[in-house]
């Protein structure tokens, strides 16, 4: 086989058999086929497409590039993750993973870090002092068996295929393909030797996933993919036109799953978000494994996993355990007010406005390796659909003072206020998840 032959063969949106397909991905491996010729074919299947069997070929072959992780120390125990497709303020994973853990399962969990908009789970955690998130094969053994769930980084050895092909994908505008998305996590999340995947598909101006449609495609797409692998994947699509909770940032973010764990704040709307939508997506796989015989009773081990402190006990143990001092609330830059300018009804968010705020304050990245300031970020005060009154506080910057007159004039225009009735988004989208 030739691999421009089989370029020429997807440009055209021919169906490319596991063969040829695993020519390509094998080549790329041992370096007889090119970065070039491997950025063509990114481009051409972004284009055209692939076929469900195509991209549960193309999860398997990157998957078969790497180590599959050893799951002996689970024994008898479940192993489940849960991915997001990532958006603003989404803590979940900080919260979720110790309260599975609290309800009898293994979570394993590989996190990313944040580029762009979307901030990561590493970040996040990374704001408590001394937390590790790169540990050796024998302590994330020791932490399942232990404490029941990690929260890693990536091991180079775990789909190394993915991790290239990625890298090219990031800087020639191919990320969007609906089939690379699908082959890239369900790649990794094979590899970790799991029982039940729940994924999180984002859909609205702060996720990666703009429409409705969009997501819904993606959703469908791992859905099939996964199950034809054999990991039984539910998949909630979920509300991203505006920030998830009250806080966007990374020390804020971490302080804000810590009122969660400790049952604080339940008559806060929008940490209740937060709550609600771990709930759930802790609830599907509790579900699929046998923990819990319905949804209804798995919510309720999941709401006494977290009033009973059983959550959060988990949650310190897993950052002492990842060399982690949790010694109370992270500190964070002094909070600065923006008000209404005038009276009426959360009508949006220029969720892209926030994000690149964030960004811009040192809370995010601009690219990969550039450092992150964990006490900056923004604290929203309001969701759509709430009424305001002029002055009110609809945000609060977590910005150093010689910088807040740079930020304070734009964030202000990050929230439209209608004089209109505006109803409330739904937090889950009809129809999705069980």
């Amino acid at each position: 086989m030739l691999a421009a032959d089989l370029l020429a063969k997807k440009r055209d949106g021919e169906e490319l058999t596991e063969a040829e397909i695993r020519f390509l991905i094998e080549g790329f491996c041992d370096d007889s086929v090119t970065d070039y010729q491997m950025s063509a074919f990114a481009m051409a299947v972004c284009l055209r497409g692939m076929t469900v069997a195509e991209t549960s070929i193309l999860t398997r072959a990157m998957l078969e590039s790497g180590d599959v992780i050893d799951r002996s120390v689970s024994g008898d125990t479940p192993r489940v993750d849960k991915h997001s497709t990532g958006g603003l303020g989404d803590k979940v994973s900080l919260i979720l993973a110790p309260l599975l853990a609290a309800c009898g399962v293994h979570v394993p969990m590989v996190s990313g870090r944040g580029l762009g908009l979307t901030g990561g789970t590493l970040d996040k955690l990374e704001a408590i002092p001394g937390f590790q998130t790169q540990l050796e094969p024998s302590d994330r053994d020791q932490l399942l068996s232990d404490v029941g769930a990690f929260i890693v980084g990536a091991d180079a050895r775990v789909a190394p295929a993915d991790r290239r092909l990625y890298a090219l994908r990031d800087v020639t505008a191919t990320v969007e393909s609906v089939s690379l998305i699908t082959a890239s996590i369900l790649s990794k999340k094979l590899a970790a030797n799991l029982d039940a995947l729940v994924m999180d598909v984002k859909a609205g101006g702060g996720a990666f996933m703009k429409t409705l449609q969009d997501a819904t495609a993606l959703a469908q797409s791992i859905e099939s993919t996964g199950s034809s692998a054999g990991l039984p994947t539910d998949v909630l699509i979920t509300d991203m036109d505006q920030p998830l909770g009250r806080t966007v940032g990374n020390a804020n973010e971490v302080n804000e799953s810590l009122k969660i764990l400790r049952g604080e704040d339940r008559d806060d709307p929008l940490i209740e978000r937060v709550r609600e939508l771990t709930i759930e997506l802790c609830a599907l796989p509790l579900v699929r494994v046998g923990k819990a015989e319905d949804l209804g009773t798995a919510r309720q081990m999941l709401a006494t996993a977290l009033e009973s402190g059983a959550a959060m006990e988990r949650f310190e143990a897993m950052v002492s355990a990842q060399g982690g001092r949790l010694g109370g609330e992270l500190p964070l830059t002094e909070a600065r007010p923006v008000l209404a300018e005038h009276a009426g009804y959360v009508a949006a968010f220029d969720c892209r406005l926030l994000g690149q705020t964030v960004v811009a304050m040192g809370g995010g990245r601009r690219k990969m390796g550039d450092p992150i300031d964990p006490a900056v970020g923004i604290e929203v005060h309001v969701q759509i659909g709430d009424v305001v009154a002029k002055g009110q506080p609809i945000l609060s910057l977590h910005c150093h003072e010689r910088s807040r007159s740079e930020y304070a004039d734009s964030v202000g225009q990050v929230v439209t206020i209608s004089e209109e009735h505006v109803s409330p988004t739904a937090l889950i989208y009809p129809g999705t998840g069980a």
